[in-house]
């Protein structure tokens, strides 16, 4: 979902237009801005006393979707309003991976149709949610030579079509896991689902309906162990984090509200619950009011990585030193213990 503000905070604001994009490296140091508010003593488990939040890219319209990949020690994150899919590494800083990356049409004044949320499969295949053409994909190239050449996994629930697939997570069987708000829809767009709906399409091609109570489903993550489903709602009405315990069949048994954001939605704190992971400890980080909650796994708020923007999403690098934040206009990364 997207949120915009106007705030200056060392030495970083949120304007519009954003016209460049370009790293932030400076000499051999980032800049820093924002700061981590402490709830818990949970949270030095994670981050250190002094740990600053770099911003290494910027110059995004609404940064999304990042991904790490290992084999490349790269990480790549969509562009959502320019079509665009990025590729950051700390030797080259940034270079553009694909383009288009989730609109394949013609229209030019679509608001949201790049890719979104993005995952790998079992084979190393890039999973996309495609905002513009409301359907999941599958980029049909390699990732060393990436090309807007996709093949459509599912379009259509009951032959009607998705409204715009958000973002998703795979478990270790291939199934797939994602959520589908209206936000990719533009004015002119038939909605032809009168729910917002939180699917799994099994490796056969099978889709299920797993929710359609939830209002503004959005970020989605695994537990370690596979049992639990968390599904974030961008609702400011209804701003929470939901747990899922799911069955061996991917089912949903139960759920329960995990964590309820609600009050800290304000001004003074931009953003909503949006994109989230799962640390390998069970440790959940994501995107709020504020910036990132980092929330246990029984739904304690141990603190918040403060970046001052409506904060997209996050994601890890494979050995967990470092969390990978897009936030707006900005990409950051906060290291982490």
């Amino acid at each position: 979902m997207r949120n915009l503000c106007v705030l200056f905070l060392l030495g970083i604001s949120c304007t519009s237009p954003k016209i460049s994009t370009e790293t932030e490296k400076v000499g051999f140091k980032y800049r820093t801005t924002g700061s981590v508010e402490r709830i818990d003593s949970g949270l030095n488990s994670f981050l250190a006393e002094g740990a600053a939040i770099e911003v290494i890219a910027s110059g995004f319209q609404w940064a999304e979707g990042p991904l790490w990949l290992d084999d490349q020690n790269a990480l790549i994150f969509t562009d959502v309003p320019t079509n665009k899919i990025w590729k950051w590494t700390e030797e080259d800083s940034l270079s553009l991976f694909l383009e288009p990356s989730g609109y394949l049409g013609s229209e030019t004044n679509k608001k949201e149709p790049g890719a979104n949320g993005l995952a790998l499969d079992g084979d190393g295949n890039l999973i996309l949610c495609q905002h513009g053409e409301r359907r999941i994909a599958k980029m049909n190239t390699s990732l060393d030579a990436p090309e807007a050449d996709f093949t459509a996994l599912v379009s259509y629930y009951n032959g009607k079509k998705f409204n715009s697939p958000n973002d998703l997570v795979l478990n270790k069987s291939g199934q797939i896991f994602f959520t589908d708000p209206p936000y990719g829809l533009d004015d002119w767009d038939s909605k032809e689902l009168d729910f917002q709906g939180v699917y799994r399409l099994d490796t056969d091609g099978s889709l299920v309906l797993l929710l359609d109570s939830l209002n503004r489903p959005n970020g989605i993550g695994l537990s370690p162990d596979q049992r639990t489903l968390y599904v974030a709602q961008s609702d400011a009405k209804k701003a929470r984090y939901y747990a899922f315990e799911l069955d061996e069949s991917g089912d949903v048994l139960n759920g329960k509200v995990l964590l309820d954001a609600t009050s800290s939605i304000g001004e003074a704190l931009p953003g909503l619950p949006d994109g989230l992971t799962v640390h390998s400890s069970g440790t959940l980080f994501a995107s709020g009011p504020g910036g990132i909650w980092v929330i246990s796994s029984d739904g304690e708020h141990l603190g918040t990585i403060l970046t001052g923007q409506g904060t997209a999403n996050c994601a890890f690098d494979s050995e967990e030193k470092y969390l990978y934040i897009t936030a707006d206009a900005y990409l950051m990364r906060i290291k982490v213990n």
